[in-house]
């Protein structure tokens, strides 16, 4: 697949399945700007794109605060002209059941994860709506489509991030918008190491998240960046209002 001419905007692109994504844009010729809160982390993600022959340049935001979000959009538009795709990727989480979550964490979750997913939407669909159309594509989980253990506030946010997509594609199908969501199953990044970290001894726990998927194993990020290259691509034209699982098979059981 080919981007090239393309802007993709990434948000929490300095580690994990965002990284992914930003070097597959780049890597198949779009322009990418790469956002995270983490300055260090998303100029290392900048770094390899460029290595790698890419174009890509670096933004700190924020994803819970409205004018970080805004000046984005605005930022990205400056650089390159256009802003094409959006991938709403950044998210946070914790391990824990209902009764267990700090009520500071749940706030966090749902700012991030929902809030977030929601502002880069709102400003990205001003630009699309002016330009044309654009694509988005936001990373929920199949946590928004089934329950998982110890995951309830991440779970609620998910499942609201799969809302928001179906709704989005409900009310901008026409106007040439096409909105869909990615919903991994685990994926081994250094996100899903470090919300475990806690439980105990990681290699135990990496092995149990490894036998709940029906392959045996846990994705990769490279895996889930291909979905989203194919969501954004012309071959994906009549794909929208989708959730799109790519889980190994744990919502197969």
């Amino acid at each position: 697949m080919t981007f090239a001419g393309a802007t993709a905007l990434i948000t929490g692109a300095g580690s994990g399945i965002g990284q992914a994504i930003a070097r597959a844009f780049a890597h198949a010729g779009a322009s990418v700007l790469v956002a995270d809160v983490e300055a260090a982390a998303g100029e290392e993600t900048v770094r390899l794109i460029v290595a790698e022959g890419g174009r890509g340049v670096f933004r700190r935001v924020d994803v819970t605060e409205a004018q970080d979000v805004q000046t984005m959009i605005q930022d990205c538009i400056e650089r390159f002209g256009r802003l094409d795709i959006l991938c709403n990727n950044a998210g946070v989480g914790v391990a824990a059941k209902c009764h267990e979550t700090r009520e500071e964490d749940l706030d966090r979750i749902l700012a991030t994860n929902v809030r977030g997913t929601f502002l880069g939407c709102k400003y990205a669909i001003s630009v699309f709506l002016d330009q044309g159309g654009g694509i988005i594509i936001n990373t929920a989980s199949v946590a928004g489509l089934v329950g998982v253990r110890d995951r309830a506030a991440y779970c609620a946010s998910k499942a609201a991030i799969v809302g928001l997509t179906k709704s989005l594609a409900v009310d901008y199908a026409r106007d040439n918008i096409r909105v869909n969501a990615i919903c991994p199953g685990t994926v081994e990044t250094p996100w899903v190491a470090r919300i475990n970290a806690h439980l105990g001894d990681y290699e135990t726990i990496r092995e149990q998240m490894n036998a709940r998927q029906l392959l045996g194993r846990m994705g990769t990020p490279e895996e889930i960046a291909a979905a989203a290259l194919y969501l954004a691509s012309p071959e994906a034209s009549f794909v929208h209002g989708s959730c799109f699982i790519i889980d190994g098979g744990l919502t197969a059981m």
